[in-house]
């Protein structure tokens, strides 16, 4: 990254988190997210409007108060606003009136004549405009008690947090720089939020990680897809983008259950410059109903961070579902973990199909219906890879967690272990993982050999020799024996010490001889004697 491309991305980085601050006292980071994020929403879309009429009028500009002057030449002549209106639509896809833009309505608040009302018709424009932001900014109650007590004070509110952010000029640096300033902040609102943060962002450590094995040998490969059955804000299915060199033909496929947190989704896609027709997002549970049903149903690659040992139905009915119906067993209701799993492996394609997902470790060796699901799984040669990762490197939770790789076209049934959990770097509230660390797992993971203490190619006889427990200890030895003592070097250096105590004992009490005996120092002087003799 060069010096002027890292100094724009702190600047950025820098309002963003400013205009955060203004909420942070008002509501917890769960909720000021939503409005947070969508007023970035707002200002990327109204600012690209702008510079796109810049450009039509033939002024290459990033000054968005001269193209605001051009937007609001055209409107008035009727004319010339019909035809601008017709290229809007086509080629941007989406309009915003001159007297709603996000340049107009902060030039308001600067005379202190904004009004929230204008914010209000500026979000409903946009959602009107295509079916793509239909009900987009939902989340966002610009009347909200919370932001303030009054209609005036909810008005300064949401004025100070437009005036944070008027200072972002962003129409130079679309696409990769607005969208990892947008991972940065949900970065930050998963820091702050606690457990709730789980449900929307997979640290990217773990999502390059995921990335990078569901891609590899296919980095060159069209019309790619990817499918997330838990998206949460799709950063994760956006990571393939950074590791494919065609990532202008990925089809990105995925559901959420949460509104607000697919709603995130939609605006991160639009915010990375992902087409339109490469969006396939849905808004469902993703056990209780299936998706998607009709063509594509199958996929390149899957990725997965689900929610830990969520409770689920777990319906009897689910046993005829062709999910999970060739397992005779559902997962239990207290435990969704393989319900999730396969629910994403069936989604997978046949032939070259990768799919990674994390779960807790518990998945590994539990018993009854999950061991039942397990043994299936190990006895088709499902399951390729299992890594374990470093305890507390996730937001939402502190526990060790694993990558488990899974495949439809395998040979052979052995399976990989590799044990990265002791490569981390301790940071002030979660562990994290560099590059360095990653590259060992992916190393591992494509010349898939033995390494003492980290990897080890387990064969299904060995696997079934362990009752189909994948239990990463019983297959790879991260032992250290402590070393033996030298008892005769110890013996001598305890009785080096002790003469060493003894002279300085003795230092100590010819001191004390030394001091002025009063009344009082008397007592003090004796008890110091007293303790040196016992």
């Amino acid at each position: 990254m060069s010096n002027q491309t890292s100094n724009i991305s702190s600047a950025l980085y820098q309002a963003l988190w400013n205009s955060a601050d203004i909420l942070r006292s008002k509501m917890d980071a769960n909720e000021y997210k939503s409005y947070l994020l969508g007023i970035i929403f707002y200002k990327y879309l109204s600012d690209k409007l702008l510079n796109y009429v810049a450009k039509i009028d033939g002024k290459h500009t990033d000054d968005l108060t001269v193209a605001q002057e051009i937007y609001v030449r055209y409107y008035d002549d009727e004319d010339a606003r019909d035809d601008l209106y017709k290229v809007l639509i086509t080629e941007v896809g989406y309009i915003i009136e001159p007297a709603l833009t996000f340049t107009h309505l902060v030039n308001q608040v600067n005379i202190n004549e904004f009004q929230l009302e204008s914010l209000a018709q500026g979000f409903r424009n946009i959602e009107q405009s295509h079916e793509r932001f239909e009900n987009l900014f939902e989340d966002i109650d610009l009347y909200s008690k919370k932001l303030g007590s009054t209609p005036k004070k909810q008005n300064q509110t949401i004025s100070e947090i437009m005036k944070e952010l008027a200072q972002l000029n962003i129409v130079n640096h679309q696409g990769d720089v607005l969208g990892d300033a947008y991972e940065y902040l949900i970065r930050q609102f998963a820091s702050d939020s606690g457990k709730n943060a789980g449900e929307f962002y997979t640290p990217q450590s773990v999502a390059k990680l995921m990335t990078q094995i569901v891609l590899y040998g296919r980095e060159n490969q069209k019309g790619f897809t990817v499918y997330d059955a838990t998206m949460g804000s799709g950063s994760l299915l956006l990571n393939a983008k950074k590791y494919s060199n065609q990532p202008g033909t990925i089809v990105y496929y995925g559901q959420e259950l949460n509104t607000s947190t697919y709603n995130l989704a939609r605006m991160n896609m639009v915010l990375h410059g992902v087409p339109i027709e490469n969006q396939k997002l849905h808004n469902a549970d993703t056990l209780d109903q299936d998706w998607p049903t009709e063509e594509p149903t199958n996929f390149d690659a899957v990725l997965m961070n689900p929610p830990y040992s969520a409770k689920w139905s777990a319906n009897a009915g689910f046993l005829q579902d062709s999910r999970f119906s060739s397992f005779g067993v559902l997962a239990p209701k207290s435990k969704a973990d393989f319900a999730f799993l396969l629910h994403g492996y069936y989604h997978l394609k046949q032939t070259n199909g990768v799919m990674a997902i994390v779960l807790p470790h518990g998945v590994l060796f539990r018993g009854n219906a999950e061991g039942k699901i397990r043994k299936k799984l190990l006895e088709d040669g499902a399951i390729d890879t299992v890594i374990g990762l470093p305890a507390n490197i996730f937001y939402n939770t502190s526990i060790p967690t694993t990558v488990i790789i899974l495949k439809k076209d395998r040979t052979n049934r052995d399976v990989l272990f590799i044990d990265a959990s002791k490569d981390f770097v301790k940071n002030k509230k979660q562990n994290d993982m560099n590059d360095e660390h990653i590259n060992k797992i992916l190393q591992a993971y494509i010349n898939r050999q033995d390494i003492e203490k980290y990897a080890h190619v387990a064969s299904f006889e060995e696997i079934k020799e362990n009752d189909y427990n994948l239990n990463i200890p019983r297959y790879v030895d991260t032992f250290e024996e402590e070393e033996p003592i030298d008892i005769v070097a110890l013996s001598k250096e305890i009785v080096s010490l002790n003469q060493e105590i003894k002279e300085t004992e003795a230092q100590f009490l010819a001191m004390l001889d030394e001091l002025a005996v009063t009344d009082d120092t008397k007592d003090l002087i004796q008890a110091t004697r007293e303790v040196f003799k016992w």
